[in-house]
């Protein structure tokens, strides 16, 4: 493909709560064995984008030890590669990734340094598929000089979280608000763009001269009345995370089997990092029903609708309904859990009851110690 890639991913969101304590939003895990920014990834090579920059800043530790190598989305060819970036020191700039506009311009010479005439920027906090090769064929087909993915939102979800946008007969974007009060549609931006490498090599450049750091309001609202900006409108599955809510909402729906059907069995893959663990074990007097069981898992008690995530334990007796349990988790004898999200790594003493709201999501932190006397 004649393009490079961009993905933002350095970011946190204060509507995830305790969730992002630990890690940074495109490493939370998805559909029981996948992170967050493998779908972007996977969509980068499926396109046949062989270079891709990662920006990362907040938590970025699980994300980078993620990212450790490019083998697993097939972007380690001789030409080409995943490329990590994260706020360094130089001689001319101390500041951390001030937005997403200056990650960009700290990271200038990547784009410099390339051929390709286009980029593809894509936030890591989405899941979807796409082919970026049709929303490049339209942008040229427009001639755009940026072209916005944009989505329509169903009836009733809260479109004040995005950008919202308006368009007239030809496609070209009117109007552009970035998370206003009150939503007048429902048709958001979903944080991809091309654009040609050429003229945002120039925009980034004259943002950090006037010391604007934010690329949605200060290139995309800014220049909407000077610059051809297009919006490519995808009618397919897409949600963001970046919240509780849609965080907990987009690991349910890949309890249906349409949904799971189109990310893992239809063409193109998901592809994801892969961990040598063993299968799932179902022990004598479990009870699994509707639920995702990943690999490592050890179940004794009864799991309905619910996803776990590897390696967890659960114990003789207990009971998870409506819930996501995150990666090694251990769950005690006759532990109750309902309508929660369990963070990673804690240890649920035996005898106890989380249970929270269908319409408010509770959040489990225990930092019971696992090994003691």
């Amino acid at each position: 493909m004649r393009a490079i890639g961009i993905v933002l991913a350095g970011g946190n969101s204060t509507r995830m709560k305790a969730l992002s304590n630990k890690r940074a939003i495109a490493a939370m895990p998805i559909a029981g064995g996948y992170r967050s920014i493998d779908f972007v990834l996977s969509n980068m090579s499926n396109s046949h984008i062989q270079k891709v920059a990662v920006f990362t800043q907040y938590n970025a530790k699980s994300l980078n030890e993620h990212l450790n190598s490019s083998k697993w989305w097939d972007f380690g060819r001789k030409q080409g590669g995943l490329y990590v970036f994260t706020p360094t020191i130089t001689v001319d700039n101390g500041f951390w990734y001030r937005g997403t506009a200056d990650a960009i311009a700290q990271n200038l010479s990547f784009l410099k340094n390339s051929h390709e005439p286009y980029v593809v920027i894509a936030s890591g906090d989405g899941v979807y598929k796409i082919d970026y090769n049709k929303v490049l064929e339209y942008h040229i087909s427009k001639k755009a000089d940026i072209t916005v993915v944009t989505k329509e939102l169903p009836e009733g979800e809260d479109a004040s979280r995005f950008g919202v946008i308006r368009t007239d007969e030809e496609g070209r974007i009117k109007e552009f608000e970035e998370k206003p009060i009150i939503s007048a549609t429902n048709r958001v931006s979903i944080g991809v763009y091309v654009i040609r490498r050429r003229q945002l090599i120039e925009l980034i450049e004259k943002a950090e001269q006037e010391e604007r750091h934010d690329f949605v309001k200060d290139v995309l609202i800014r220049y909407k009345g000077l610059k051809r900006i297009f919006a490519y409108s995808m009618d397919s599955y897409w949600k963001n995370i970046a919240s509780v809510d849609s965080y907990y909402d987009t690991n349910m729906d890949f309890l249906k089997k349409d949904i799971r059907d189109y990310f893992f069995k239809g063409y193109p893959d998901i592809y994801s990092k892969v961990e040598d663990l063993p299968p799932a074990k179902y022990n004598v007097g479990s009870s699994v029903k509707n639920s995702l069981i990943s690999s490592g898992c050890i179940i004794n008690g009864t799991v309905e609708n619910s996803v776990l995530f590897k390696q967890v334990y659960v114990g003789n007796n207990a009971a998870i309904k409506n819930s996501i349990i995150l990666n090694d988790v251990y769950i005690g004898d006759n532990v109750y859990i309902e309508n929660c999200i369990v963070e990673s790594r804690d240890t649920i003493r035996a005898n106890t009851t989380y249970v929270g709201e269908p319409n408010n999501i509770k959040i489990v932190v225990e930092k019971n110690e696992r090994y003691v006397l």
